[in-house]
């Protein structure tokens, strides 16, 4: 008889050691090379966007308005008109929602289309951990997104006069190439955020003119706005989830704060990182909207994507000072702006 001889328990344990050892050194390697992946993939679906707004602006002679709003006036609905996203649809091969969309009517009058409710895989970055339609009533009612436009630094609308904020995109504008005096390429066009982000909005009287410098300072300005959208599940956080809404809390960010800037503020218990908007566009005929709307991501490294005016697409780092980020939010400010 041959005595075959097996495995001490030490042999075992060793082996499932070096196995141990092998595959954690390998998950960092795949965890690597799915973030490269994601980040490519998002960054393919900005230069989309970018596109999607220069072959716009061919069409039409301008770049898209954030949204139409009336001047002296406020909108009979509580929705209002189609932001940036909807009115690129039939540039980003989405021709068949854009055939449905009526850009004259408010958007929320149009939900028997099914196309608010529709997710536009290029309107969402593959790190979203919440890529999931929006409940109302216990019904679909609209699809998040993560790309805001660049609505400025903090002024983003005047009813009174008509004045539009100093970003690429505010209601009512008319702006191409040739009406951004820094310059395209200094200029940002589309920065990441996150959906279903709590936010604050509608103060009674205006803001301050000059825009917060600290989030400590913006979190002040979150707990005292009456009109608090954020709560204990997703569905109640509900910034950015509305794709077609051209309101700067849903559909922009700005430059008050540098990308992923947490803003501490802590409501019944909970803790949020919110965002600020003083007068939601058209709800006011004399109140201006000022927003505190911050760039964030699901990137590794504090990342974020963006793409510049000219339609080149790049990461920004969380820890850009906030003077080279304020300068990428502007349209004239006069700077030029280098590395970053």
């Amino acid at each position: 008889m041959i005595r075959r001889r097996a495995f001490t328990l030490i042999e075992l344990l060793v082996v499932i050691a070096i196995i141990a050892i092998l595959i954690g050194l390998l998950l960092p390697a795949v965890q690597k090379v799915r973030e490269a992946a994601s980040r490519l993939k998002c960054q393919n679906n900005i230069q989309a966007l970018a596109l999607a707004v220069h072959n716009y602006e061919s069409a039409n002679g301008a770049f898209p308005p954030s949204m139409l709003a009336p001047v002296g006036g406020t909108f009979g609905t509580n929705n209002g008109s189609w932001s940036v996203h909807g009115r690129i649809l039939q540039y980003i091969e989405q021709g068949n929602a854009g055939v449905k969309v009526n850009l004259e009517a408010a958007w929320d009058s149009q939900l028997a289309s099914g196309v608010p409710q529709t997710r536009i895989p290029t309107f969402l970055c593959p790190t979203e951990v919440n890529d999931t339609v929006r409940m109302k009533s216990g019904a679909p009612f609209v699809y998040p997104h993560n790309y805001g436009f660049n609505f400025g630094t903090w002024l983003v609308w005047d009813p009174a006069t008509g004045r539009g904020g100093d970003g690429a995109f505010y209601p009512n504008a008319r702006l191409n190439g040739s009406i951004i005096p820094d310059g395209l390429s200094n200029t940002l066009m589309v920065a990441e955020v996150k959906a279903f982000t709590p936010y604050s909005r509608n103060m009674a009287s205006a803001a301050s003119a000059t825009p917060p410098a600290t989030a400590a300072e913006v979190a002040a300005l979150v707990i005292a706005a009456p009109d608090k959208k954020m709560g204990a599940t997703t569905n109640d956080n509900t910034g950015h989830t509305e794709w077609p809404d051209g309101r700067v809390h849903h559909s922009g960010f700005t430059t008050v704060l540098t990308p992923n800037t947490k803003v501490p503020v802590n409501i019944g218990g909970i803790d949020y990182d919110p965002d600020f908007n003083s007068r939601q566009e058209g709800s006011s005929a004399t109140i201006p909207t000022y927003a505190a709307i911050t760039a964030r991501s699901y990137h590794a490294g504090g990342l974020v994507n963006v793409a510049l005016m000219d339609g080149s697409v790049r990461s920004v780092r969380s820890a850009v000072s906030l003077a080279t980020w304020r300068a990428l939010g502007t349209r004239e400010g006069g700077e030029v702006v280098g590395d970053y």
